[in-house]
């Protein structure tokens, strides 16, 4: 996938003078697709527009959305920004090292998020990513602005340069994520069911659920398997009371 189409998510994003300057930034390496979620601002505002200079296309091109899911839709890998040391497996990497990950493998969908500017990206929201990364910055003051961050990510996605070998044809498809989280809602809704989870612990279980299935990077026909799995358990439960079980 080459930089024009990686998608870049802003979730929640409120000030039209950052959203303006990172549709500069973009347009000056490379990237034009830009996604909203939710926004809190109108993104063709009037200062948008002139912090965008000869930009403005993306800002009029940019895909409005609702919620991240929608912005990921068809996405095969994302890489979520985030600023915040948390307790999880999944380690936070350089950008420099991290984001050639998103440009591999031409076939394949990607985007890469950035949370809000006070306060970033909810852990509920980190859980959509794959991958997670950390810009360094001075431990004096390590808080970037948002359009800064971009331009960073922006910078080191251009240096990516694409290997001169192409995948075999043969190599089996990785699954999208949309296609994983109907994985993970069945099975949310089946440890519910049998008691494995409980309603006020379900969300931080089943985002170890998330981070194992992550790091295993799922091909659709394993998360068919998956999704076959659980529907036979499903069956199972249904009918344990009848007499040809």
């Amino acid at each position: 996938m080459g930089l024009a189409d990686l998608r870049i998510v802003l979730v929640e994003p409120a000030g039209p003078l950052n959203v303006g300057s990172i549709a500069r930034v973009m347009k000056n390496f490379g990237l034009q697709n830009l996604v909203l979620v939710n926004p809190q601002c109108d993104p063709v505002a009037e200062e948008a527009l002139k912090m965008a200079v000869h930009a403005k296309e993306i800002l009029e091109s940019a895909v409005l959305v609702t919620t991240l899911p929608e912005a990921l839709q068809g996405c095969v890998r994302a890489i979520a920004t985030t600023a915040r040391v948390r307790d999880w497996e999944t380690p936070l990497e350089n950008p420099r090292t991290a984001l050639p990950w998103l440009l591999e493998s031409p076939s394949e969908p990607a985007a890469l998020i950035f949370g809000r500017e006070d306060r970033g990206l909810s852990n509920e929201e980190l859980n959509y990513a794959q991958r997670f990364v950390r810009i360094p910055s001075s431990e004096n003051y390590s808080s970037l602005n948002l359009a800064s961050a971009v331009g960073i990510c922006c910078y080191e996605l251009a240096q990516y340069t694409a290997p001169p070998t192409t995948p075999p044809p043969s190599q089996t498809e990785l699954a999208s994520l949309d296609i994983v989280e109907t994985y993970y809602q069945q099975l949310e809704s089946l440890l519910l069911d049998i008691g494995y989870l409980y309603p006020h612990t379900a969300t931080s279980r089943m985002a170890k659920f998330r981070q194992l299935y992550n790091r295993a990077h799922l091909q659709t026909k394993e998360v068919a398997m998956l999704r076959g799995i659980l529907r036979q358990i499903e069956w199972a439960l249904k009918n344990q009371g009848n007499e040809n079980l």
